[in-house]
C-alpha cells in the first residue's frame, strides 16, 4: 500500500508527536490533546492513523508540500490528516490548515474507516485540496465544522472513487475557487441544518449512482463558465466518464431550507438517470430555466441526455423546464405542490409526463407541450397559453388520465466483445473495439470538468466536475499507487478509470453492476443490438472499459488482441483472439 511505503521511506525519523514534529510523517497510534503537528514534506501526511483507535483533541495541524494524481485524491497521500486501514478516528475542537497541491484537510479512506471530526476549523489554499474527504467506502462524520477552501477543484465537502458515508450536522461550508463546488459527491452525503456556499462554482455536484440529501440547508452557488460545458448551473447531476463514480441512478433530496443560485440554471442534468425530491424548499435565483434535461459535453452523442423523475411534495415551483430530445422527465406534484412555469415553450421535444395529484396545481407562463398527464378538472391554469399533450390541445377543465414516459436507454444482447487491450489492471480492462458504431461507445476520455481539458484527476479535481469545474490536476492513471493496492475494496460497482478526464463516465440506467459504461450511451439502432452482429451504418473503433471478476495482468497485457466474455456486465473470461479478427 503506496502509504506503507511512505511510512517505510521515512522510518527512522517517523515519531510520535509529543509537542510540534515537522518535516516528517508522524504515525499516530494513541491519543492526544492540545499538540502540534507539522509536515511540509511533498506526498507525506502530518497524521496518519494506520488502523488504530485515536482520540485527538484541539490539535493543531500545518501541512505544506504538494502532491498529484491518484495517490493523493484516491488514497490521502500528501493530506493534513488520514485514516486508512479500518482506522476510527476522533478529532475536536481542533485546527486544520493546508497550503499544497492535492494537499486535502481530514481524509477518510478504505471500507471500515470511519472519522469523527467535529468543532473544528479546518482551511486549505491551493487547488485539489478538499475540506473533508472521502473515498474507498470509508465513513465521514463531521458536526459543527468550519470549513474554507481557495483553491479551484477544493470541494469543501468532498468525495472520490470509491465514495463511502458522509454525514455533515451543522457547520459552514464555503468555497472560492475554480470548480469547488461546496459539495462534490461521488458517496452517500447528507448534510443537516448547515450553511453551504461556493462562490464561483455550483453549491452542489453529484456523479454517478451516488447521492446528496440536504436538510434545512442553506445552499448557494454561483457558477462560472470556464470550460467546455454550454450551460450554467447550481446544481449539476451528470455522469463524466472517469470511472470515479459508480454508474446507476443518481440522487439529490432537499427538505426544508434554501436554495439560491446566483447565475444559471437552478438544476442540470445530464448524461445519467436521477431522482430529485424537493419538499417546502425556499428557491431564489437570477436566470436560466428551473430544470434542464438535456446533452452536453459528456458521453456518447444521441444518448447523454438526462432522464430525471421529480418528486415535489408540498413544494412551490416556479419558472421554466426545458427536456430536449434525447432527454425524459417525469414529474409528480402532491401534497398542495404548484407549478408556475411551462415545459418545452417550443416545441415537443424529449417525453415528459406531469402528473398532478387532487391539491395540486400547474399554472402557465408560457405554452407547453408535453407527451402524457394526469389531472383533475380544476388543476391546471392556461392563462390564455397552449398545452399540447402528446399533440393535442388540452382543453381547460378537463380531467386526463395519461403515464409514465421512459428515459432513453438501451439494452445489450451481446456478452462478448473483441477488441486491443489500452489499459489493464487487477481490477478493470479497456479494449479499443473496433466496428462498434459511431458514437455508440463511450470513448473512454471524457472532458476535464474541473481543467477545462480533456483529462483530470479525481472526481472532482478531474473529478467529475463540471466543465470548468475541475481544478487543475494530473490525470489519474487508473493504477493502483506504486503497484500496490491500497488498503480498503474499492466498493463493488466501481471501477477504476483509465486517465480521468475531468468530465466523467457516460451515465443513466447501468447495463449492469460492473460495466463502466452506460447502456444509454449507446445510440438507437432499431432496436436491441443482436448478439454477434453489427448494426449497418458508420462504425468506428471505440475504448470501452470493464470491470473483471479477477486478476488477469498475470496472462495479458496491453497491446493483447482478446475476447473478453460477459456476465451481468463484469468480465468472467479472456481469450487472445486471432490478429485478423
Amino acid at each position: 500500500m503506496k502509504n506503507k511505503k511512505i511510512l517505510m521511506g521515512v522510518l527512522g525519523a517517523s515519531l510520535v508527536a509529543t509537542a510540534s514534529v515537522s518535516a516528517y510523517a508522524v504515525s499516530v497510534s494513541s491519543d492526544s490533546k492540545g499538540e502540534s503537528y507539522t509536515n511540509s514534506t511533498d506526498g507525506e501526511n502530518a497524521i496518519l492513523v494506520d488502523g488504530d483507535t485515536v482520540k485527538l483533541d484541539n490539535i493543531t495541524v500545518n501541512k505544506t508540500g504538494d502532491s498529484e494524481g491518484d495517490d493523493a485524491d484516491f488514497y490521502g497521500e500528501n493530506a493534513a490528516v488520514l485514516a486508512t486501514n479500518g482506522a476510527n478516528l476522533t478529532i475536536t475542537d481542533s485546527k486544520v490548515t493546508t497550503n499544497g497541491a492535492h494537499a486535502n484537510g481530514v481524509f477518510s479512506y478504505g471500507e471500515g474507516t470511519v472519522v469523527n471530526v467535529s468543532d473544528t476549523t479546518i482551511t486549505t489554499s491551493s487547488n485539489n485540496s478538499g475540506g473533508i474527504m472521502t473515498t474507498g467506502g470509508a465513513t465521514m462524520n463531521a458536526s459543527n465544522l468550519t470549513i474554507t477552501t481557495s483553491g479551484g477543484s477544493s470541494a469543501a465537502i468532498r468525495s472520490d472513487r470509491g465514495g463511502g458515508d458522509v454525514n455533515v450536522e451543522g457547520g459552514t461550508y464555503s468555497t472560492s475557487g475554480s470548480g469547488s463546488p461546496a459539495i462534490y459527491s461521488t458517496a452517500d452525503i447528507s448534510v443537516s441544518n448547515a450553511t453551504l456556499k461556493a462562490t464561483t462554482s455550483e453549491a452542489v455536484v453529484v456523479e454517478g449512482g451516488n447521492s446528496v440529501s440536504l436538510t434545512n440547508v442553506s445552499a448557494t452557488g454561483n457558477n462560472t463558465k470556464n470550460s467546455q460545458s454550454d450551460e450554467y448551473k447550481n446544481v449539476l447531476i451528470y455522469q463524466s466518464m472517469s470511472g470515479d463514480a459508480s454508474e446507476g441512478t443518481s440522487s439529490f433530496t432537499m427538505t426544508g431550507g434554501s436554495m439560491t443560485s446566483n447565475n444559471g440554471h437552478m438544476f442540470f442534468v445530464t448524461n445519467t438517470t436521477c431522482t430529485i425530491n424537493l419538499s417546502d424548499v425556499d428557491f431564489t435565483y437570477a436566470d436560466g430555466d428551473f430544470l434542464r434535461a438535456a446533452a452536453d459535453a459528456w458521453g456518447s452523442s444521441g444518448s447523454n441526455g438526462g432522464n430525471v423523475t421529480l418528486n415535489a411534495t408540498s413544494q412551490d415551483i416556479d419558472g421554466a423546464i426545458t427536456v430536449d430530445s434525447v432527454s425524459s422527465l417525469n414529474m409528480y406534484l402532491a401534497d398542495g405542490s404548484s407549478y408556475d412555469g411551462a415545459i418545452n415553450t417550443s416545441s415537443e421535444q424529449g417525453s415528459v409526463y406531469v402528473s398532478l395529484d387532487d391539491d395540486s396545481t400547474w399554472s402557465l407562463t408560457g405554452d407547453s407541450y408535453i407527451t402524457s398527464l394526469t389531472c383533475d378538472e380544476d388543476a391546471i391554469e392556461l392563462n390564455d397559453y397552449n398545452l399540447y399533450v402528446n399533440g393535442v390541445l388540452y382543453e381547460e377543465g378537463t380531467a386526463s388520465t395519461g403515464s409514465s414516459v421512459e428515459g432513453s436507454s438501451y439494452e445489450l444482447s451481446s456478452n462478448t466483445y473483441t477488441g486491443t487491450i489500452t489499459e489493464i489492471s487487477e481490477d478493470f480492462i479497456t479494449l479499443e473495439v473496433s466496428g462498434m458504431p459511431g458514437g455508440g461507445m463511450p470513448s473512454g476520455e471524457a472532458p476535464d470538468m474541473e481543467n477545462g481539458s480533456g483529462s483530470g484527476s479525481s472526481s472532482e479535481d478531474g473529478m467529475g466536475m463540471p466543465p470548468g469545474d475541475m481544478p487543475s490536476g494530473e490525470k489519474p492513471s487508473g493504477e493502483m499507487p506504486s503497484g500496490e493496492k491500497p488498503s480498503g475494496e474499492m466498493p463493488s460497482g466501481e471501477m477504476p478509470s483509465g486517465e480521468k478526464p475531468s468530465g466523467q463516465m457516460p451515465s443513466g440506467e447501468k447495463p449492469s453492476d460492473g460495466a463502466s459504461f452506460d447502456a444509454s450511451d449507446m445510440p438507437e439502432m432499431n432496436g436491441q443490438m443482436p448478439s454477434g452482429e453489427m448494426p449497418s451504418g458508420d462504425m468506428e473503433s471505440k475504448s470501452v472499459t470493464f470491470e473483471t471478476s479477477e486478476d488477469y495482468t498475470d496472462d495479458f497485457e496491453v497491446g493483447d488482441m482478446v475476447t473478453i466474455t460477459l456476465e451481468d456486465g463484469v468480465v468472467v473470461s479472456i481469450e487472445a483472439a486471432a490478429t485478423n479478427q
